[in-house]
Formats: C-alpha cells, structure tokens, sequence
C-alpha cells in the first residue's frame, strides 16, 4: 500500500505555506512516501490561474486596511478566501500512482471531503461540471490544486466556522450567486478543529487506499 504523512504547523501566513510545500515537492521526488499538510491561514485571497479581476469586489488599499493579503498563484480555479475558521489541506501526493489522471484527483479530493462532511452527518455532494463540495446547495469546500512534474501541490479548503465574511470580498470562485456554507453554521454548534482533522486524515486514508505513517517531524523554522 502507499503511506503518506501529515504535518499540522498551526497558522501560517500563505508565503510560508508556499515554501513549505515547495520544498516538499522536492523531497516528495526522492522519497515514496507522499504527504498531507493540513493547516489554517492569516487571512489571504488567493488568485488561481483562471481568476478574472471583476472577481475581486474590494480595492487593495481597503483589503490592507481590513488585513487581508492578496496573492497571485500557480493553482488552478478562479479566486478563493482563506482564513481562520477554515481547515487548508496541501496534499504532496505523486500522480502517477493517479494514473496521471488529473480529474480523477480532483473527484477523489471531493470523495475525501464529503466522507469528512459524513462523519458529522453533514451531506457533501458534488454540482456536475463545478469542481468542490456542496451541502444543500450551499458550497462548504474549494479545490484549486497544482502539478509540477506529476507530483500534486496546492490542495483545498473545508469552511469550519461560522465567520465567513472574508468571502464578501469576491465572487468566490468565479460562480455569481454562491452562498459560502460553514460546518459549525450547518450544525448549529461549534466543533473541534482537531476532530475534523483526525477524521479527514482517515477519509484520506480510505479514499487513497495509503496507510497513515504519522506526523512528518520537520523544522518548524522552516515552515
């Protein structure tokens, strides 16, 4: 079976996360084990290599004002929001195990989350032809990932709390008249960070068919 190993630094500013993940990709191609960075955000808006500006709905002056970043990257998809309250997951993971097979990724990130959202009888679903996770027509999960030499980057983001006001600053995603969802807002009661993490670990786990080899220990001053 394949194993992967997860590591959890807490809150990071994006460029940090950024760099963590770059020099992952580079281990990832000497090693065969592949790796799941779960983390949250300072609050940051990212661009993906299809966003349009129209989508930004503030001026950058007022995003400083308010501390939010703005950041132009190599994922795929439109622009998103990330912040606190939100569970980020960067998954290293080498494709050819995928067959190369990019959307299959992708459909299978979904199947992680939905099994996730499961857990706390939540009921994820897919929209045909927009990637994410839904839940009663609300869109409680984004997906913009990467690809650099068939090892995957980038990754996506499960809103869990019920602060979702990062999201007035753009159409998230590119899709006019999304309503953004959270689990907490859903369920009426707060939950545990760690709790959702530990079930999506082991979500990850069935979906990929690869044994969780426990916590990658690294230099937390390089993250």
């Amino acid at each position: 079976m394949n194993r992967f190993r997860t590591i959890r630094p807490g809150r990071l500013h994006y460029e940090r996360a950024l760099a963590l993940q770059e020099r992952l990709l580079e281990q990832r191609s000497r090693q065969d084990e592949d790796f799941l960075i779960l983390l949250e955000h300072f609050p940051v808006i990212t661009f993906g290599r299809a966003a349009g500006e129209a989508n930004l709905l503030c001026s950058g002056q007022e995003l400083t004002r308010r501390g939010i970043d703005v950041v132009r990257t190599g994922r795929g998809g439109d622009v998103t929001y990330h912040g606190p309250g939100q569970l980020v997951g960067y998954p290293i993971v080498d494709l050819n195990r995928e067959g190369r097979d990019i959307h299959r990724f992708l459909r299978r990130l979904e199947e992680v989350l939905i099994r996730t959202l499961a857990a706390f009888n939540l009921p994820g679903e897919r929209i045909s032809g927009k990637t994410g996770v839904w839940v009663e027509g609300e869109k409680i999960a984004s997906i913009g990932i990467g690809v650099r030499r068939w090892i995957s980057w980038h990754g996506f983001a499960l809103n869990l709390s019920g602060d979702l006001s990062g999201f007035r600053n753009i159409i998230p995603c590119g899709l006019t008249g999304v309503t953004m969802a959270s689990m907490e807002g859903l369920l009426g009661r707060s939950i545990s960070a760690g709790e959702v993490q530990q079930r999506l670990i082991l979500a990850f786990s069935e979906v990929f068919n690869s044994i969780h080899a426990g916590d990658y220990e690294y230099d937390h001053q390089e993250a």
